[in-house]
């Protein structure tokens, strides 16, 4: 487990590296006269999950290889600190694609420990290193299993230690989530978001729009090869609000479909979700709700990150 002292000392290496902003700008791919990217244009932040975000063939993954330098760009630029991305950086970085790419046959523990003298450390090191993070992922009594016996989630999390073993700076990671059951994706979320914390860069795709809205704290919402949304969470959803209310009460709340300004969007009862056309609306409707019974709740409703992605990629 990641220790207060190993993140203060990862930490603030880190800081005073101050070097892991990853930047892009202006990237375009083509393929024939098909562009799949288009002025991808966003920042990856050190100490910060950065939610990347769009439906299928939206261009998350060849922005990430690109990013990798598995894929050539046509235009824009790749920047760590502000210099341009260079083997020397990306030998920082660490990667989980969304295909499995571990040797099936390999017990888990051989497999992460060799990854790990891939990058330079002794058979020791690697091995309590490998040790200590695959524990880390839950995955502490199967060291000693081949890869090809682990069920697909663990096989998940076996992949997640290998983009993990070296300690890198910048973390690229497509569909980490993907073939987990809940109480995995709360393991992983916990190992990213304390990766994080001492100070890594990291970037994630999912289709699982829940789990990035809870993890997440910054957003990129891709679409067509084009960046419809970016920036904080709350940023966005401060940005993409309406006037619209969630109303609980002891009375009936029926009568909000009568009230002039108002539009009822979901009804049940002594509840009530609905948007207004001024705040002098919603000022009406709350006196008039308190004359009618006791009002347990009545608050704004900010949307969700699903309600975002659909708005914005209309």
């Amino acid at each position: 487990m990641s220790t207060p002292t190993r993140t203060a000392t990862r930490a603030a290496a880190r800081a005073e590296n101050a070097s892991s902003l990853l930047s892009l700008s202006g990237i375009t791919k083509s393929y024939g006269t098909r562009r799949v990217l288009d002025d991808i244009t966003f920042d990856v932040a050190p100490g910060r999950l950065t939610g990347f975000v769009g439906g299928n063939g939206a261009g998350k993954t060849t922005t990430m290889r690109i990013i990798l330098g598995v894929l050539s760009k046509d235009g824009g630029s790749v920047t760590l600190g502000g210099e341009d991305v260079n083997p020397g950086h990306r030998r920082r970085f660490g990667y989980m694609p969304e295909e499995r790419g571990l040797y099936p046959k390999m017990k888990v523990l051989e497999q992460i420990v060799y990854l790990a003298r891939l990058h330079g450390f002794t058979k020791q090191d690697a091995t309590a290193r490998a040790t200590v993070l695959l524990e880390e992922l839950g995955l502490g009594e199967r060291l000693n299993d081949n890869v090809e016996t682990l069920s697909l989630g663990n096989q998940q999390r076996a992949q997640i230690a290998a983009a993990l073993v070296h300690d890198p700076d910048v973390l690229i990671l497509d569909e980490p989530f993907s073939g987990l059951d809940p109480l995995a994706v709360d393991v992983v979320a916990g190992v990213l978001q304390a990766r994080a914390a001492e100070g890594a860069s990291v970037l994630f795709s999912s289709h699982q729009l829940d789990v990035v809205e809870r993890l997440c704290d910054d957003l990129v919402i891709i679409a067509g090869g084009t960046i419809r949304a970016s920036g904080s969470r709350d940023d966005l959803r401060n940005a993409h609000a309406v006037p619209r209310f969630e109303l609980v009460s002891s009375a009936d709340t029926g009568w909000l479909r009568d009230e002039a300004g108002v539009t009822v969007l979901d009804f049940d009862g002594d509840y009530a979700l609905f948007d207004v056309d001024t705040d002098a609306t919603a000022h009406r409707v709350l006196r008039s709700a308190v004359e009618r019974g006791d009002v347990t709740s009545f608050s704004p409703r900010r949307p969700t990150l699903a309600e975002i992605f659909k708005e914005v990629i209309q």
